[in-house]
């Protein structure tokens, strides 16, 4: 639990740095790209391939590629259609897109997980009532393509290690994840990346390196342990914890004059549909004890 409070005190100030320095001025596939390569050059020296065998470190690089390649190139994206406190607050459905994957798997279908993302959609819409238009949407859409790429990371990761020896020293195998995240974002700078879109200031690269030292290589290292040392229940609540911390920083620092009722009032309805799907899970629960 301590490795999930840690790192959300440590990506709360993520968002903004991505909005404020990144985006629209520094090519987003190569801020990507960046990010990944320093937090893999964090881990390459503690790498040692033989603890591993040859099908685990695939699904470890191909646990990188999707929770950490994908979800970073379409969160990005999201940067360039949406405000930061939008990105956060539409980043709420990964604990629904976290038990959906357990339905799959165990080829279940729970209705209300339909009715909880309606009501979401609906407060989405409240936020930005006065000017929706494609960017708007097509943003809310990408976010969720991100949601949904952290959400198969962190249960695949914790099936992986509970299929692994208790003892085996992680920090000796990860590197294997962001190797899988360079086997994505890599391509994707060379097909689609801005080469006269580079940082250009100090600051820009300051922050780059911040996010790929700190938020990426240490970050999600501690995060995806903590996954692995606590409930279902209490990584779907710290995934959204995240949210009103990344809230609070961006709002407090840079953007003051934010409509806060209008924020606001979308944030309960899509709070709403968060507390309904925790108490249906909760009765179902109660109903199979």
């Amino acid at each position: 639990m301590g490795y999930l409070v840690g790192v959300t005190a440590l990506w709360a100030f993520s968002f903004s740095l991505i909005g404020v320095y990144l985006a629209g001025q520094v090519d987003s596939y190569f801020a990507v790209l960046m990010r990944v390569v320093l937090a893999t050059l964090v881990f390459l020296p503690f790498l040692r391939p033989r603890l591993l065998t040859g099908r685990a470190r695939v699904v470890l690089m191909a646990l990188g590629a999707i929770q950490l390649g994908v979800m970073y190139t379409l969160l990005y994206q999201s940067f360039l259609l949406l405000s930061v406190p939008e990105v956060l607050l539409f980043t709420i459905f990964t604990p629904v897109y976290i038990a959906l994957l357990d339905d799959l798997l165990f080829g279940r279908f729970t209705p209300i997980y339909l009715v909880t993302a309606i009501i979401a959609v609906i407060g989405a819409g409240v936020i930005r009532y006065d000017g929706l238009n494609s960017d708007f949407w097509l943003g809310f859409i990408v976010v969720q393509g991100a949601n949904l790429c952290f959400a198969i990371g962190q249960v695949g990761y914790r099936r992986l290690a509970a299929s692994l020896p208790s003892s085996l020293p992680w920090h000796n195998v990860f590197g294997w994840f962001f190797i899988g995240a360079l086997v994505v974002v890599l391509p994707a700078f060379l097909l689609f990346g801005n080469a006269h879109m580079l940082p250009s200031t100090p600051v820009q690269w300051s922050v780059l390196a911040w996010l790929g030292l700190a938020a990426s290589g240490g970050g999600y290292f501690l995060w995806n342990q903590g996954a692995t040392r606590v409930d279902a229940g209490t990584l779907a609540i710290m995934n959204n914890v995240l949210i009103p911390a990344g809230l609070l920083v961006n709002l407090v620092i840079w953007n003051r004059d934010a409509d806060l009722l209008r924020l606001g009032v979308g944030a309960l309805i899509i709070a709403l549909s968060l507390w309904l799907n925790q108490w249906w899970l909760k009765r179902q629960a109660l109903a199979s004890s």
